[in-house]
């Protein structure tokens, strides 16, 4: 394990590698005990390196035992090179030479999950970011593309799949039941994305004819058991293939498409060359065990991996500091991608939702950093929300300032222009200003400037010149080693309605427009700018940031009627949806200050009971109306987003006053929720499709406010529910409207459904890991005695990612009033996890320290507690690079 004693590394001392790898040769002998790898490696000197850079060839390897080293074809002896704890360097080497290794590797033993490891009964690899350095010693790094040729030996009946990228070119057997299989992939690629699975595996097979002619074999290996699981995934990925195709007129290369499903996994997927490796969670359904929103994460993700056949593989990174470029620009892909499969507006208020709460949190905390980072101590600690998610928005923004023709023209350019090589962020943007002429200087910003910009909004409305006057001020809060911020070129994408609810046609000072739109976008680019809207005959109201045109917070002074007009007669999805958020908020943070004075009367705003009357009205009287949208409209600003607005947070009169409105609208509008739940209801047999989706999200929506009502009806409602369900959908959401009352007179059908969920499911991993996850995320301040106890479970195991994610996840990340507990309990057991996932699985010990990287954001005493949690695993032994970065900057 790399030990904490890393060094910063700076994009300022990005040099072109000295040597480059035309050719690799693997061979793997698979073992029981041990993997034997040999490699032979043919290498130049770059023409691009410094000139002056000596022939001193250094290559990276972690955890690996070296038999033995040849430099064209002679052994050298061990007096001739130095091997450190991650290196190999040999102090001279020709211009042109080839390089033999052979290093002996325990992948059974490896329980980071980085290189090549066994998860139960196949062996597999992860080896994106520096994985491929626990393989063989290499150049590990983005910027030096080779040919990989992989010869892969094993025992016949154990591992009779073996599999890598590119295409299966020769097989045979070999004494003592064991057989050989040979890959070559044609497409030089970086060793991040080699690839390699060996096991006892079934595959689901079908082609896809591309938009040439060509016919690609497509297939999904998984364990026998799960062959049942597989049909859903691959039908996403054909639409992905079709999509890619249409949108971006990208076709597949090679003649096979090959996805593995692996029970243990750090991440979601890898786009390896050809051969995409999955977490089994991410590509694994069926109606019986799986969610819609599992089936709407798979198709997301299946997607996803798929457009890096372009984005990210025939094109890649040049160095780690441009990750973006390839996650940035993929999200964005597959986000217009799941737009186009289901809804746009939700799918939208989705994305926002997730970014505002999680990305925007990050901006604020110790471990905030550009799109484009200046510098890191562990790249895995960069794989985060801000590169892919606020690289998505960053992308999304430049598309919409280019227009569907010219973004189209700058992404073929791209592919065109970069294929086969390794490029920057800089390369991309400088492609979308030639194609569009557009002057994107200021626009870089966005790049290289952490945080999330402010944009306070003012309206005057002058009636003696029938003009309004937007006033718009931008700001951006200080990050790590960015004290001060250059305005950022921000596109304010708004609208004005009159006091009927009309779209006013706009017409605005300095801005080319088309006279019939309602719709224009405002080109922010100062600290404070007018925008004078000319011929508005009476005061309007401002619809700002229609679509989420850019990742900002925005406060505009608006009146609960004014955002109860907004919620009626707004037509974009996202602008409607935030005004009920902002309508949730008025009236929340009235509660909040009434509680925290101890004031016995809680008096609410009738408005957000018409407001939300409404909604339900629709949902019962418009069946055009798309009822995930309603769905959404129903739903209060959630504890974490909430958490997020304040400057100290509140944890206790947060989620009191969050469940008090909710029981509240509940008791209110009882019979309105009860109409609609019987109106969405419905025995027929499972579909998965973007009405279906949504008619169920509505219906369990309105059940969670009926279980607040804690009524003997509404129990007997669940459990027909969760009985009669012919899907995981409803019956977990009957699951969930029980585990979010803590009453005593729910309690026996609480216990009752979570022993009978476990006992019709035990044998399925992933719904027990619902299970799991489903009761640890159970806001609840008294929940930790059960986690506990979850931990101690059969079914629990610490090593596996997915488990640790659905306990010890579940409850830090979901569960803010049960870790938040003022004795400090949830901060010690979080710190506990994390000591001993240090030696486990370092990378994922560090994803789980992100609640208490926010200490700053809690009361003094809690921050003192936080900060004691930090500073003992900071003095654990061995730490690990990965938990000391985000550790010694949580506590700077």
């Amino acid at each position: 394990m790399r030990e904490a004693q890393g060094k910063t590394i700076y994009l300022k001392d990005y040099q072109p590698p000295v040597f480059i790898i035309d050719e690799t040769h693997l061979c793997f002998q698979l073992y029981e005990d041990k993997t034997l790898v040999s490699s032979r490696l043919v290498f130049r000197r770059n023409p691009q390196a410094n000139a002056g850079a000596p022939n001193e060839l250094v290559l990276d390897g972690n955890d690996l035992a070296l038999e033995k080293v040849s430099l064209d074809g002679n052994v050298l002896d061990p007096s001739s090179y130095t091997v450190t704890q991650e290196s190999l360097v040999i102090p001279q080497v020709p211009d042109s030479f080839t390089l033999e290794c052979e290093t002996r590797i325990m992948p059974q033993d490896n329980t980071s999950l980085e290189g090549l490891y066994k998860s139960r009964v196949m062996f597999c690899t992860q080896c994106e970011p520096e994985g491929f350095r626990k393989i063989t010693y290499y150049l590990d790094r983005p910027d030096v593309l080779s040919s990989f040729t992989t010869r892969i030996e094993a025992d016949k009946n154990l591992y009779p799949v073996l599999l890598s990228n590119g295409n299966k070119t020769d097989s045979g057997d070999l004494a003592e039941d064991r057989h050989w299989v040979t890959w070559e992939d044609p497409f030089k690629k970086p060793s991040y994305l080699f690839a390699l699975v060996a096991g006892n595996l079934k595959s689901v097979d079908d082609n896809f004819t591309t938009c040439s002619g060509r016919k690609v074999h497509l297939q999904i290996f998984v364990e026998e058991k799960d062959l049942d699981k597989c049909d859903f995934a691959m039908s996403s990925l054909k639409k992905a293939m079709k999509w890619d195709e249409d949108v971006y007129g990208r076709e597949y290369d090679l003649d096979i498409f090959m996805i593995v499903a692996v029970d243990d996994f750090n991440m979601g997927a890898m786009e390896n060359k050809g051969l995409n490796i999955f977490n089994s969670s991410c590509v694994l359904a069926n109606p019986a065990t799986s969610t819609d929103q599992a089936f709407q994460r798979i198709e997301g993700i299946v997607a996803h991996e798929y457009f890096h056949n372009w984005s990210g593989n025939r094109v890649t990174c040049r160095d780690w500091f441009q990750l973006r470029l390839k996650e940035g620009f993929t999200v964005y892909r597959d986000a217009e991608f799941s737009a186009d499969m289901g809804s746009r507006a939700v799918n939208r208020i989705e994305e926002v939702g997730f970014l505002r709460t999680v990305q925007f949190a990050e901006d604020a905390g110790p471990m905030a950093h550009s799109v484009r980072p200046e510098s890191y101590m562990e790249i895995s600690n960069f794989y985060t929300v801000t590169i892919y998610e606020k690289g998505a928005e960053v992308v999304r923004m430049q598309a919409n300032l280019l227009g569907p023709e010219k973004f189209r023209q700058g992404t073929d350019l791209y592919f065109e222009r970069f294929d086969g090589k390794a490029v920057t962020t800089e390369d991309f943007v400088k492609t979308m200003e030639e194609v569009s002429g557009l002057d994107l200087d200021q626009f870089r910003r966005w790049y290289f400037q952490a945080g999330t910009p402010m944009l306070e909004v003012t309206g005057d409305y002058q009636e003696e010149t029938n003009s309004f006057v937007l006033t718009v001020t931008q700001s951006c809060k200080p990050t790590p080693s960015q004290p001060l911020k250059e305005p950022f070129y921000i596109p304010l994408r708004t609208g004005l309605l009159n006091p009927a609810g009309e779209s006013i046609v706009l017409e605005v000072e300095g801005h080319e427009h088309d006279p019939a739109t309602d719709d224009l976008v405002l080109h922010v680019s100062e600290a404070q700018q007018d925008f004078v809207f000319k011929n508005v005959s009476e005061r309007p109201v401002p619809v700002l940031l229609r679509g989420f045109s850019a990742p900002v917070k925005l406060h505009y002074p608006y009146s609960r009627d004014e955002l109860m007009l907004l919620m009626q007669h707004e037509k974009d999805g996202y602008a409607r949806w935030e005004a009920s958020q902002q309508l949730s908020l008025l009236v929340l943070d009235e509660l909040i200050v009434a509680y925290q004075k101890n004031s016995r009367e809680k008096n609410v705003d009738e408005r957000i009971v018409a407001a939300f009357d409404s909604v339900l009205d629709a949902a019962l009287t418009d069946s055009a109306t798309d009822k995930a949208m309603l769905a959404n409209l129903l739903l209060l600003p959630s504890e974490s987003y909430l958490a997020e607005l304040t400057d100290v947070v509140d944890v206790d009169a947060i989620h009191f006053v969050r469940e008090f409105l909710r029981r509240y609208l509940a008791d209110k509008l009882e019979s309105k929720f009860l109409a609609v739940y019987e109106a969405c209801n419905s025995a027929e047999e499972y579909v998965f499709n973007a009405n279906e989706v949504a008619r169920r999200y509505l219906k369990n929506t309105v059940l969670n406010y009926l279980a607040c009502l804690d009524k003997p009806e509404y129990w007997a409602l669940i459990k027909g529910q969760y009985q009669s369900a012919n899907n995981m959908t409803d019956s977990s959401a009957a699951l969930r409207a029980v585990l979010n009352n803590s009453s005593e007179q729910s309690k026996s059908l609480r216990d009752e459904l979570i022993n009978g969920f476990y006992e019709t499911w035990k044998d399925e991993s992933l719904v027990v890991e619902q299970w799991f996850s489903m009761q640890c995320a159970t806001s609840s301040p008294d929940n930790l005695v059960n986690v506990k106890s979850l931990m101690a479970h059969p079914a629990f195991d610490i090593k596996n990612p997915n488990k640790v994610r659905s306990v010890i996840g579940a409850f830090c990340h979901n569960n803010a009033v049960g870790f938040h507990q003022l004795d400090g309990s949830g901060y010690k057991f979080l710190a506990d996890q994390v000591i001993a996932l240090n030696i486990i699985n370092p990378q994922i010990a560090s994803r789980l320290l992100t609640p208490l990287t926010r200490l700053k954001k809690y009361d003094p005493q809690r921050q003192e507690m936080m900060r004691a949690a930090l500073k003992r695993i900071l003095d654990t032994p061995q730490l690990s690079r990965d938990v000391f970065e985000v550790v010694s900057k949580s506590l700077q």
